[in-house]
């Protein structure tokens, strides 16, 4: 899969005129803030006039950007949770979900690492500190240095639903601001171990990851994420305060066409299958 350069977590890209009276702010996942800015400056292109700014800082600091109306779009790569949803009806908002792209967490390692596997019982163990030597795994013996992301990451938290089954991380994980700093961490620490979306990998190499003990080990393709066979796949959302309506449906329509897809699969995203953009294009 063809790498790209990591860009900052926060970035704003601006146009010439306002949309309705003013620019679309898009806030929230570091796992989606590469695209949404691409997105941003081909419609931008196509659409002269519109302002779009795009910034990171989490899913979770975009949901709550969301509910406070600090921004029109958020970004997320997780689903809102219970209380979000709560929180938004008691604002009076009806939030609106859009599936944007697919994703698939990737477990990344030193380029050096001779392992090449993990099942989700062995990434558990290393995340919440039952397993802490590589040697347990199939690895050297040498002590495993753990990375992941701050706890307003979505990825942290779809990470810790689905691999540690709500358990804690271990104290001596390394969070760290963003799917780059992890991705650096791990190419630099021939005994780390880190995660993220597939996108961002760069100079790491990729573990193949079992679900069961039983299963198939499968490596975080394109096509694995696209047709679900990826253990630790994942839609990408952006969510909305109401029905988007005006020129944020214009947006979010163009990034669910063939061309907005295009630029999601060009940027190492995981484009929707066909029926499912269509499915999500707001009537």
């Amino acid at each position: 899969m063809k790498k790209l350069m990591i860009a900052g977590a926060a970035l704003m890209v601006l146009g010439a005129m306002a949309v309705a009276g003013g620019a679309i702010t898009i806030k929230g996942s570091d796992t989606l803030v590469r695209l949404g800015q691409r997105w941003a400056e081909v419609y931008m292109e196509k659409n002269p006039g519109a302002i779009i700014q795009v910034s990171g800082g989490g899913s979770g600091t975009g949901i709550a950007a969301l509910l406070n109306s600090a921004t029109d779009v958020c970004q997320s790569s997780r689903d809102m949770k219970e209380k979000e949803n709560k929180l938004a009806a008691e604002k009076g908002l009806k939030a609106y979900r859009v599936s944007v792209a697919l994703d698939g967490i990737a477990v990344f390692l030193h380029e050096k690492n001779p392992v090449t596997e993990l099942s989700f019982a062995q990434l558990k163990g290393i995340y919440t500190g039952a397993i802490t030597n590589w040697k347990e795994v199939g690895g050297p013996d040498a002590r495993i240095i753990v990375y992941g992301r701050e706890n307003n990451s979505g990825t942290y938290a779809f990470f810790k639903e689905h691999v540690l089954d709500e358990e804690d991380f271990s104290d001596f994980t390394q969070t760290l601001p963003g799917t780059a700093a992890v991705v650096n961490a791990v190419s630099k620490d021939p005994n780390g171990i880190g995660y993220g979306g597939i996108a961002w990998a760069t100079g790491v190499k990729y573990a193949a990851v079992r679900k069961g003990d039983n299963d198939p080990a499968i490596e975080p393709t394109m096509e694995a994420v696209s047709n679900g066979t990826y253990p630790i796949s994942r839609d990408l959302y952006w969510f909305f305060a109401a029905k988007p309506e005006g020129e944020l449906k214009k947006l979010v329509n163009w990034a669910l066409s063939e061309e907005g897809q295009k630029v999601a699969a060009d940027m190492d995203y995981v484009p929707l299958p066909k029926d499912k953009a269509a499915a999500n294009v707001v009537k």
